[in-house]
């Protein structure tokens, strides 16, 4: 099992189903489901999604993702969770994701998980690469992988179809050289 991690402000930490509250207010409001594979979420699909991030606690075999639910300090809450795929052992490359509550938007908290989680893949695991995808509508989630230093690689047109349209992706990346050089901008 890997974590918790603390920043300034947050806790991020394996999940637990007692979660299940703090995860269902999020995952329920459409406005989180809008640039994801799934559609707002009943209780039950909550339920079904927390038990499965419960079972993303490590990443022991290419292929596994860690998941950490993103706990504010002051509060004790979870506002979102963050994600770290391990794509390629081979190519020691990563994948991350992240998720937050709308609510909690607009204080930077996705951008601490986020470099919090670039910091384990890279000085902890070793990864040589990581990535993160998002669809081009999604300003904010663009803006959020250009904070810590990651840079657009590519735009992909209408390479995923869901909800019933075909959906442009953009693809950020980061080197672990990037990662070390960049240190001063992020105070680390």
């Amino acid at each position: 099992m890997v974590g918790p991690f603390s920043t300034a402000r947050l806790v991020l930490r394996p999940f637990a189903l007692a979660d299940l509250d703090d995860v269902w207010a999020y995952q329920r409001r459409p406005e989180v489901a809008r640039f994801m594979s799934w559609s707002a979420r009943d209780r039950e699909q909550s339920r079904r999604s927390v038990e499965q991030m419960v079972r993303e606690d490590g990443l022991r075999a290419e292929g596994d993702c860690l998941t950490l639910a993103v706990v504010r300090r002051d509060t004790g809450r979870v506002v979102g969770h963050v994600e770290l795929v391990w794509r390629s052992r081979a190519h020691r490359r990563g994948e991350l994701g992240y998720v937050l509550d709308p609510r909690h938007q607009g204080h930077r908290y996705a951008t601490e998980a986020a470099v919090a989680m670039l910091r384990y893949g890279f000085e902890t695991f070793g990864l040589h690469r990581i990535v993160a995808r998002c669809a081009t509508r999604n300003i904010a989630s663009a803006r959020l992988m250009e904070r810590p230093g990651m840079r657009r690689e590519a735009h992909f047109r209408e390479c995923a179809f869901g909800k019933g349209e075909w959906r442009d992706e953009y693809v950020y990346a980061l080197l672990r050289a990037e990662w070390t050089r960049n240190a001063h901008r992020r105070g680390g």
